[in-house]
């Protein structure tokens, strides 16, 4: 339904067939399909994970270096995670971070004798894209005297056996081979 429908559906059912009402709802129908898109994108910046031209703002705001050649969910990733990143580090507060960057299920384990920690990609294939900014957040909010480890998944020769025909591993990234660049 079009906005110039819309607009006569709040006018009187008398209205509906007068030439006149409808050309006025004609003309302002697309002025108010402007209008609702420009006011749903004025809404999406007040949300990191929709903001698009504000996300400059975003990241002064929060001392994040702005860096415009970065996709924009690798930027929408380093500043939810900033968000998130604040308080009383926890396994569960680490995992929250890195979920920020990689969508994937993401386990992190807590080793206190050897004061380290695990943070392992279960979904994710090889590096996850953004794995510097992840490490960054990471190194900002964990106290000084506890390691961070990365565990990754690569395809084995087990899971691809009988399962990948040739065609289908030349079309997978080199990275997401155990062992590959």
């Amino acid at each position: 339904m079009s906005k110039a429908e819309t607009w006569l559906g709040y006018l009187p059912s008398f209205y509906h067939d007068i030439r006149e009402m409808k050309a006025i709802a004609d003309a302002e129908g697309p002025e108010l399909d402007k209008l609702t898109q420009k006011m749903d994108d004025q809404l999406d910046q007040y949300y990191p994970e929709t903001a698009t031209w504000t996300l400059s703002r975003y990241e002064q705001d929060l001392n994040i270096p702005v860096n415009l050649s970065k996709p924009i969910e690798q930027r929408r990733s380093v500043i939810i995670s900033k968000m998130r990143g604040s308080g009383r580090v926890s396994a569960s507060m680490l995992k929250n971070v890195a979920q920020a960057y990689d969508r994937g299920n993401i386990e992190v384990s807590v080793q206190p004798a050897e004061y380290r920690v695990t943070i392992h990609f279960r979904d994710t294939l090889g590096i996850p894209p953004n794995l510097g900014d992840l490490k960054s957040a990471i190194e900002e909010i964990k106290p000084a005297h506890i390691a961070i480890t990365y565990a990754f998944n690569y395809l084995l020769i087990r899971d691809i056996h009988d399962v990948m025909t040739l065609f289908d591993m030349g079309q997978t990234p080199l990275n997401k081979f155990a062992g590959g660049v």
